[in-house]
């Protein structure tokens, strides 16, 4: 709960009698202060960065070595890492509220001012100086880097209209306009791809922070800014974009390299909290365990192809950004036809190919076959996946018998989930191998219709059974399509899966 600020001290007289009197807070800088709070937070055991996943054992503990040793830091990592979420998370180390002395542009301590503004106003008012208080949320600034950014965004400029209207002189400290550094004093200052930053921008920020001056238009300023600074960069922007000059990075004291999840389980997490599923709708929404393995599968499947961009990575905005679009396209189905709960089903995967092709960086192998096709082999390795950890001891050949001996199953995507369930009912021993994925005699039609597909699908990513963009699925010719000697092991990359037919009906025969 924050600090109801009516009820802190607005005078410089009364500030001095209360807890943040000036024993305390003169010379306490911020990254003490961060320093305190964390130590405060470590010995009572509370989660540092709740809503980070995956970092416990890696970044983290990094980032506390920084703060705890008071040092400027850089995270370094490909996109879709969770740099910048990290980031803004630090302002939970400072305090409530922060006093400064109202009216001043960079936030001056009262018991210390830095600005001409602060000291004047101190000096003229005394005990009557007027206090106002800080939120953490409003002592975070963050600034993307761009070529186009100046010194004068950053650090400041003089202002003639100012000193106009002021009636100073043009060269009195009270004319500057301050940028984004000066304006973030006693607070967190991020940038973010810092390689993008102009050389002589870069400078400024180095010069401004090791020896606190700077010169704005040639009027020398000194301002020994009380900042904790903290940069994000992705490590192939050294040399695709632009570098961090050599006395920045010396000036940096942590690096600290970020990853994307270890484990499935750790990216189903991830997805699961960012992913914008728990929707107000008219329909019930319900997506089933194994779908949500699918979606993360594929995102490690396409960090580990070889026709995927290594350099670039496949950001954790994919798995997100695909589950959103699964779900939308179950809830348009269900719409549509008149369920009343919408479950994403595989056929609903490929209706969110556009939020993957897009995330995609191919190498000029991926390029030659198209990002359509590298997508839709990406989703059946990972149903290929999925299936064998959910069925790798499970015999499944009496529904391979069903289309070896020639069985069709034709299902409208349209169809109602009684209509699938009705379909997926004539083949035998499938509906009963659903309990492999926690299904009970209880579930509804639109999970076992999800379930039964899901091991058609299967099926099919480890060729078991075949299918062609005439025929639809049928009874399989590859290495593994004989039920008396499948070994369980996938079969060779093959068209997968045939583009949607117009009248848009999965074939199964």
């Amino acid at each position: 709960m924050g600090v109801n600020t009516w009820e802190l001290p607005h005078t410089l007289g009364l500030l001095r009698r209360s807890e943040w009197s000036e024993e305390r807070c003169r010379g306490r800088s911020v990254k003490d202060e961060l320093r305190e709070n964390l130590i405060c937070k470590l010995k009572q055991g509370k989660t540092l960065f709740p809503g980070i996943v995956g970092y416990e054992d890696t970044v983290i503990p990094q980032v506390v070595n920084a703060v705890l040793s008071r040092h400027n830091f850089i995270l370094l990592g490909l996109r879709g890492q969770a740099k910048t979420k990290l980031v803004r998370m630090l302002t939970y180390l400072l305090d409530e509220a922060m006093p400064y002395i109202a009216g001043s542009e960079i936030r001056d301590n009262p018991y210390q001012p830095l600005s001409k503004m602060g000291r004047l106003t101190v000096e003229e008012l005394g005990e009557e100086t007027p206090i106002a208080w800080l939120t953490p949320e409003q002592r975070y600034v963050e600034k993307l880097a761009t070529p186009d950014v100046t010194i004068a965004d950053m650090i400041g400029d003089l202002d003639p209209i100012k000193a106009a209207r002021a009636g100073q002189n043009i060269s009195d400290e009270l004319t500057v306009h301050y940028g984004l550094l000066p304006r973030a004093n006693r607070g967190i200052f991020a940038i973010n791809e810092l390689p993008d930053l102009a050389g002589k921008i870069q400078v400024g920020l180095f010069n401004i922070l090791q020896e606190g001056d700077v010169q704005i238009k040639g009027y020398p300023v000194r301002l020994p800014l009380d900042l904790l600074m903290v940069f994000t960069a992705n490590p192939e922007d050294y040399t695709a974009r632009g570098k961090i000059i050599t006395p920045l990075k010396d000036r940096i004291g942590s690096e600290i390299r970020t990853h994307y999840p270890m484990t499935v389980d750790q990216g189903i997490a991830i997805t699961h909290a960012e992913a914008w599923t728990k929707r107000e709708s008219a329909v019930s929404i319900a997506v089933p365990g194994w779908m949500r393995d699918v979606v993360e599968t594929l995102a490690f499947a396409a960090r580990e192809d070889k026709r995927v961009d290594k350099r670039s990575g496949v950001s954790q905005r994919l798995p997100i950004s695909v589950m959103e679009n699964v779900v939308s396209n179950a809830e348009r189905r269900a719409l549509m036809t008149g369920d009343t709960d919408a479950v994403p089903r595989i056929l609903d995967l490929y209706a969110a190919l556009p939020s993957i092709t897009g995330k995609l960086e191919l190498e000029y192998e991926g390029e030659l076959k198209g990002g359509d096709a590298v997508a839709r082999e990406l989703i059946k390795s990972a149903l290929a996946r999925v299936y064998k950890k959910h069925f790798e001891n499970v015999s499944v050949r009496e529904v391979i018998q069903h289309f070896t001996a020639g069985g069709t199953l034709k299902i409208n995507e349209l169809s109602t989930s009684a209509e699938v369930v009705n379909a997926l009912s004539a083949i035998p021993g499938l509906l009963e191998k659903t309990k492999h994925l926690g299904l009970t005699e209880n579930e509804s039609d639109g999970v076992r219709a999800a379930a039964g597909e899901f091991i058609l699908e299967g099926l099919y990513a480890l060729k078991r059974i075949g299918r062609s963009e005439e025929l639809g699925f049928q009874g399989g010719d590859g290495p593994n399509s004989d039920p008396q000697d499948w070994d369980g092991n996938e079969g060779e990359e093959d068209d997968w899966p045939p583009r949607r037919r117009k009248d848009k009906k999965r074939n199964y025969n």
